[in-house]
This record gives C-alpha cells, structure tokens and sequence, in this order.
C-alpha cells in the first residue's frame, strides 16, 4: 500500500498508533488518561483517542475471525461447506470495518486532509461571539405614509 500500512493486520494497528504518538509526543496510553482527564481540552486528540480505541476493537474482531476460520478450514475434508463460507465472509467484514476505521483515525492525524479546512473554518465559526441577533428582532422600517390601515392587516391575518 502506498501509504505504509502492509496488510498484516497487527501493523495497521501499530503503524497508526506509532503515527499518533509521534502527532500529540506522548505514548498512546499517555494520551488515551489525558483525553479522559479533560475530554474537552483538545477535541482532535479525543476524536483521535476514540477511534483508536474503534480500531483496536475491530482489529480483535478480525483476530477472532480469522482464527474460527482457520480453525474450520483445518477439519474440511475437501470443499468448503456453508457454515466456513459464513465464517470467510464474517472475516471479509471484519476487515472492512478495520479499514474503515483505520481511514478515520488517518484522515483525523492529517491536517491537510480532504475536507479539514472547511471543517475547521466551521468550527471556528461556531465559536466566535455573535455581534448581533442570528435572526430580524424588530419589524422592518415602514417609510411614512405606507403603513395599511389596522383593519386591512386583522382580515389578512384571521383576526376579527
């Protein structure tokens, strides 16, 4: 693969938990108590601690997949019956959820990332103090000599 990661399942793993520790210059369970010490402090970290953990737990789903499968393969006499079929295909699964997580936790670790810049700006945005009210508080400036007569506007609106 060209962006280092090999397809043993224990180096996708370890190749992006190598990559967050060099980003935040601690080790991942450095990282992983001091997301939890303050969750709020650094949402990149904590996006990136909880999708670690994502991976983690998909790379044991896989594990534990692909042993059954082997584990069947070994007692199959000569062609691959239904049920190892399901388990070949609960390992086809098992690798598609890694990988998927695998690309969030790299695109979190990428500041250049598809996306980040608008995604940034938003956030930004969404914390600047507002210099007025989001919506119109008071009715429009009528100029003088325009304004319907109150009976005109009650019939519009219902009101008797």
């Amino acid at each position: 693969m060209s962006d280092g990661i090999s397809d043993e399942p224990e180096d996708v793993v370890g190749v992006l938990t190598e990559r967050i520790e060099a980003r935040f210059g601690m080790d991942i369970n450095q990282l992983k108590a001091a997301v939890a010490a303050a969750p709020l402090a650094n949402p990149g970290a904590t996006d990136v601690v909880k999708w670690h953990g994502l991976l983690a737990e998909a790379q044991t789903v896989l594990d534990r997949a692909q042993d059954d499968l082997l584990t069947a393969l070994e007692t199959q006499r000569s062609e691959v019956d239904d049920p190892t079929m399901g388990l070949a295909h609960r390992v086809n699964a098992a690798v598609t959820a890694r990988d998927g997580r695998a690309m969030v936790v790299r695109w979190l670790l990428d500041p250049d990332a598809p996306g980040k810049k608008d995604l940034a700006a938003g956030r930004l945005a969404c914390l600047r103090p507002r210099t007025g009210p989001a919506v119109q508080t008071s009715a429009p400036h009528e100029p003088a000599g325009t304004a319907a007569p109150a009976s005109a506007w009650r019939s519009a609106r219902g009101v008797r």
